[in-house]
């Protein structure tokens, strides 16, 4: 099986009367910016077989046909009674319409922010809807009580977890998964998932901090002893330390003392696609981010959000020329509860014109706001440059506000002599002045370093360490590659001042510096001492920086005579 293409369906019991179904793809699903990992992903469903039938969740259209295959090889689909939703999307309505078709005895439970999405989606279709309320339970027979927990927010404002009594597991969809596809059915050997898990919390979670943090909070009362997930293997052994990790890594978005309110709305999931790109580019520059979803709230919560933020984004796709009618609603609150000196952005999608996007230009602009980045447009589904621009757009955002905020701080001399002498001290370390480039399928990246140092003999190794806000950071991961390019002291100043300007978001890093393509598809400068080719192996938080350990594959000396460039620092709290 060529399983970088491949798709299958994966059928395990798991429990009493309980099978998981994984639809499974090696390749890597697009245009959501927490695939970035490039290791594929598994949609999750779950079947239990009691006096009463129940399916938990759908994968999407991607695996439709293999999916529904799968499920009747196992079942007489019109002996399913309940079909149970954590959360809907136009993709896996896709794969609903055709099980509603073969299975139109169906009786659909959800919550009420997914009734009215279904309804949407499928508004030629007569359900059979039954909308979940605080405390309901639904009693599949044979000790089957399932207990329904509403865990909305703003991305995913219909999610809901489901808890069955008799098997002690918790149904949770969005929470808690990953996009890896492989083998495991449970997580054996955990340790090796955490910085997939880490990642898929800081794309997905870390924006709704407060909406999350309140879903664990329900989700604590039960004794769960199993996590069925919608995407990865499902949590058993690691059951409490993935909780107390998502515990800790909620505080520490708590503990951020910048902050933006991000406020959208999205009429086909495009525009929160993009909202959750920028969000990810926020929070890695270390920026809280309340994330609100204007549909779904009050203006008194969208009033407090941006009086309370250092700075506000917002967002609007264009329906029949116009800002939906919460946005515009959004707008009118904004504008009067926020003091003109606050940073501004705005963005939105569209299918043939982006007047929203304009409307929410115009105002902020005659209002006398700044931006801290250029109005993004997309017409359409948002592709992953498009979403890696948006990334970088936020990061942008970020370190705005924070020059800002140090600019306002009293001037003074809080340090003390020791300190003054530890940070001189330190200053003292040298490293090689480098640029590290990568490249994945479209997308690629560049940033001069100078922490560089080799790590190993057997296997030949280095070490570089990575700024958390630096843009090259969202595509140095495990088992992916880069070029380490050792610049030639003497020659080194063009590429220097090339890869330490500040680049708008999207901007070619290569504009009009000669590279080659080396074997791992990364560019080479040309103008190099010399240059590496390394595979990522490890990589360790330390504060505000990824310690990365590569492997040093081939490499080759370009210039026969030079010596390497070298960055000396008078202090050691900047670069």
């Amino acid at each position: 099986m060529a399983r970088d293409r491949a798709k299958d369906v994966q059928v395990f019991p798991i429990a009493d009367d309980t099978r998981v179904f994984r639809s499974r793809t090696w390749d890597r699903l697009k245009f959501e910016i927490e695939y970035s990992l490039q290791k594929g992903t598994t949609a999750n469903s779950y079947l239990i077989e009691a006096d009463k039938t129940a399916l938990l969740d759908i994968p999407g259209e991607s695996f439709t046909d293999i999916f529904l295959s799968a499920l009747a090889a196992r079942i007489d689909l019109s002996e399913i009674d309940y079909l149970i939703l954590g959360h809907i999307n136009p993709n896996r309505a896709v794969t609903l319409a055709k099980l509603l078709e073969l299975a139109p005895q169906l009786r659909i439970v959800c919550s009420n922010p997914a009734a009215i999405s279904l309804q949407k989606i499928l508004e030629d279709r007569s359900l059979n809807l039954q909308v979940i309320k605080k405390d309901d339970v639904l009693n599949l027979g044979q000790g089957h009580n399932l207990e329904f927990i509403l865990t909305p927010n703003p991305r995913y404002p219909d999610l809901m977890c489901t808890f069955d009594l008799a098997t002690k597991t918790m149904y949770t969809d969005k929470l808690f998964g990953m996009h890896v596809c492989g083998d495991r059915i449970f997580d054996e050997g955990w340790t090796v998932d955490k910085e997939d898990r880490r990642y898929y919390f800081e794309c997905l979670m870390a924006p709704h901090a407060k909406q999350v943090r309140a879903a664990l909070e329900k989700i604590a009362e039960k004794p769960s002893k199993i996590y069925g997930v919608g995407h990865g293997c499902l949590v058993k052994y690691s059951l409490k330390e993935l909780t107390s990790d998502y515990k800790t890594w909620l505080d520490n978005q708590k503990d951020l003392t910048t902050s933006v309110a991000l406020i959208y709305a999205s009429a086909y999931g495009n525009t929160a696609t993009i909202a959750q790109a920028i969000a990810r580019g926020l929070t890695k520059a270390g920026v809280r981010v309340e994330s609100i979803n204007a549909e779904f709230v009050e203006p008194e919560t969208i009033k407090k959000a941006v009086q309370n933020a250092s700075g506000f984004i917002m967002g609007s796709p264009t329906l029949g020329g116009h800002a939906p009618t919460q946005i515009q609603t959004a707008l009118g609150t904004v504008l009067a509860n926020t003091n003109k000196t606050k940073l501004a952005g705005v963005f939105g999608s569209f299918g043939w014109s982006g007047e929203a996007v304009d409307i929410l230009e115009n105002k902020f602009r005659n209002a006398g706001y700044s931006f801290g980045f250029e109005p993004i447009r997309v017409k359409f589904k948002p592709t992953d440059t498009i979403l890696k621009t948006c990334e970088e757009a936020g990061t942008d955002f970020a370190q705005t506000l924070k020059k800002a905020q140090r600019a306002n701080k009293p001037k003074g001399g809080n340090k003390t002599s020791e300190g003054a002498r530890t940070e001189q001290a330190l200053g003292r370390l040298i490293g090689s002045l480098c640029v590290v480039t990568t490249k994945q399928q479209e997308l690629s990246g560049a940033m001069l370093a100078s922490w560089v140092s080799q790590a190993t003999f057997n296997p030949p190794g280095i070490t570089v360490a990575v700024a958390k806000e630096r843009a090259i950071e969202s595509l140095l991961f495990i088992d992916n590659s880069f070029v380490l390019n050792i610049l030639q002291q003497g020659n080194h100043l063009g590429l220097m001042k090339q890869f330490l300007k500040p680049f708008a978001p999207g901007e070619d890093r290569f504009k009009d510096i000669e590279t080659t393509e080396a074997n791992n598809g990364c560019p080479i400068l040309s103008e190099s001492l010399a240059y590496v080719e390394c595979r990522i192996q490890n990589k360790m938080e330390c504060g505000d920086h990824w310690l990365i350990y590569a492997i040093a594959e081939q490499g080759k000396l370009l210039q026969s005579e030079g010596v390497t460039a070298v960055h000396h620092r008078k202090s050691g709290t900047h670069y």
